[in-house]
């Protein structure tokens, strides 16, 4: 296996704008992948289940090269239904994960959601309406319409890579309880960054940085541990 290609995908109505912070603290190459409603406005009518922004992320990625995907929030479970089907993902960073299915309704969603944006820092905010406003409000509702019932746990199940968490203690739209059934479901790593809420690559972006550092020892440690293998005779 080849040196992995770190991909970063941005969340529910963001951009590469998102990653700038952290992508400037990795110590090796990395792209960021748009999608729908992740960085491109989405046209009425477009398909924007999980499954179909997977299969696009698929098209929209290296072939035959080993990738580590690094999802925030709403991208989150698309990058989950990917890995699990596809090899080329060897590893996989989950900030601020969605879809839980306690919270799948419109109004606990808003709950949620007005109780974390208070917990903000408001320096955020001329950025964030910028992105906010190159995606487009009706393509951020079809998005995230499309993606409440998907069961990022369930997919997690079927993931064969190392996976890490991250999370802010602030959060309330990845909350501690969800967090800890997606760690289950992923055997990965969960981390909680102290004062954060759901911005984290924005506001504490070497968490980021360390949780991906912490994917890729994992995946170095596996191809070692298969190169060292004794190989049985023919």
């Amino acid at each position: 296996m080849g040196n992995p290609l770190v991909v970063f995908v941005p969340g529910l109505g963001l951009d590469e704008l998102e990653w700038e912070r952290v992508r400037a603290r990795l110590d090796r190459d990395s792209v960021v992948v748009v999608l729908p409603t992740m960085g491109q406005p989405a046209p009425r009518g477009l398909d924007l289940r999980v499954e179909a922004q997977a299969a696009l992320l698929a098209r929209r990625l290296p072939r035959n090269a080993p990738l580590i995907l690094v999802a925030h929030s709403a991208s989150c479970p698309i990058a989950a239904d990917l890995a699990s089907r596809s090899g080329d993902v060897v590893g996989l960073v989950l900030v601020g994960p969605v879809t839980d299915p306690a919270a799948a309704s419109w109004p606990r969603l808003l709950v949620q959601w007005a109780r974390t944006a208070v917990r903000e820092p408001w320096w955020q905010l001329p950025a964030l309406f910028r992105q906010w406003a190159r995606t487009g409000p009706g393509s951020m509702i079809r998005g995230m319409n499309a993606v409440r019932p998907f069961r990022t746990d369930h997919a997690l199940r079927s993931v064969q890579a190392p996976v890490a968490i991250v999370r802010g203690e602030r959060d309330q739209i990845a909350a501690k309880e969800w967090s800890a059934t997606v760690q289950s479901a992923s055997g990965g790593h969960l981390s909680t960054v102290r004062g954060a809420a759901h911005m984290v690559p924005t506001t504490h972006p070497d968490a980021v940085v360390d949780a991906a550092h912490h994917v890729l020892a994992a995946v170095t440690a596996a191809e070692r541990l298969r190169d060292d293998e004794p190989q049985l005779p023919i």
